[in-house]
């Protein structure tokens, strides 16, 4: 079966910052990438206080991830940000450094943007969790 994805805004619901409400998938395989965090190959967190350094992190080893899958952002169909913020501006300025990165095109399809009181390292200001699915 070829790969087929279809993101759908349905003219009934309001307008999105540029994801869509519904992404339809025709294939059998799937890849769930486990929450990418701000952290270089030795396990260390780049960034620390910097959000932009840290999405700018996150990018990197979201990228790695879907190239380790012969994937690329494209065929990510559900994307959840997680942002250490309670306020909408930070959260407004991740998703725009996301949005407007080489992974980008990861949230065009079914995405949510959280803030969060906490993830799991010291110093820790994003996260994102994507869903893939796999081409051929």
């Amino acid at each position: 079966m070829t790969l087929q994805i279809t993101r759908i805004n349905p003219e009934q619901l309001h307008e999105t910052p540029g994801y869509h409400h519904i992404t339809v998938v025709e294939t059998g395989r799937t890849a769930y990438l486990a929450g990418q965090c701000p952290l270089d190959q030795n396990g260390d967190l780049v960034g620390s206080g910097s959000l932009e350094t840290q999405a700018d992190q996150v990018v990197a080893n979201a990228l790695v991830a879907l190239a380790a899958v012969n994937a690329q952002p494209e065929h990510v169909v559900r994307s959840v940000i997680y942002v250490r913020s309670d306020d909408r501006d930070v959260l407004g300025a991740a998703w725009h450094r996301l949005t407007g990165s080489a992974l980008g095109p990861a949230f065009t399809t079914a995405s949510t943007l959280l803030g969060v009181a906490q993830l799991g390292f010291p110093g820790q200001l994003i996260e994102v969790d994507l869903t893939v699915a796999l081409p051929g």
